[in-house]
């Protein structure tokens, strides 16, 4: 049995989700063998070792979730906070849809493995850096470095209000999204009109 196979590999990685899903993020390597079909050592050979199981888990799931947001940023066209809503509107979708599986990998994958933690974090960044140079790019923030900046600090404060927001099961969906649009807004407008003001207060007072 090769653990090259990659039709192999998918199928594993499939019934790992089954049994993170029907079981929570708390689910023993041994069910997530038993969901497939196989003894943890098979299990084992495909991905090297649990490590290797969790960053595949993380590479599958964390690069859909962006390839997921990527379009939504996009699409409502140049308003800045219709489509940091559809964005974060997208995202608190997905996590609370896939709840024991966004536990499995922030969490547990997180709290267990270093490699699993190191590969999020980098899949999280990347995802930082690329909204960065979009803002840039389109001149929403003209400056490079603050852009890079605002980006990264996005994306950490959706994810981390996010993880808050799921153990919050009150809490209207809708106050989430509105209230990180109001920040990111202000954020992206708010030194550009104080910079305005403070020049036309000047201005007026050279007059």
């Amino acid at each position: 049995m090769s653990g090259r196979d990659p039709d192999r590999r998918r199928a594993l990685l499939d019934a790992a989700d089954r049994a993170i899903a029907a079981e929570g993020p708390d689910v023993s390597m041994a069910a997530i063998a038993a969901a497939a079909g196989v003894t943890k050592p098979i299990l084992y050979r495909h991905f090297g070792d649990r490590s290797g199981l969790y960053e595949a888990l993380a590479d599958r799931h964390v690069r859909t979730v962006i390839a997921r947001l990527r379009p939504r940023f996009a699409e409502a066209g140049g308003d800045l906070r219709a489509r940091a809503s559809a964005t974060i509107t997208a995202y608190l979708d997905l996590v609370s849809a896939n709840l024991n599986l966004y536990r499995f990998l922030f969490h547990r994958a997180g709290a267990e493995d270093v490699r699993a933690r190191s590969r999020v974090t980098s899949l999280v960044r990347s995802l930082g850096e690329e909204l960065g140079g979009v803002l840039a790019a389109e001149g929403v923030v003209p400056d490079p470095a603050r852009a890079q900046v605002l980006g990264h600090a996005f994306v950490g404060m959706v994810q981390t209000t996010g993880d808050w927001w799921l153990d919050q099961p009150d809490l209207d969906r809708d106050q989430v999204v509105e209230s990180l649009v109001d920040v990111i807004t202000a954020a992206v407008t708010g030194p550009e009109l104080t910079r305005r003001s403070g020049t036309a207060s000047r201005a007026a007072g050279r007059t």
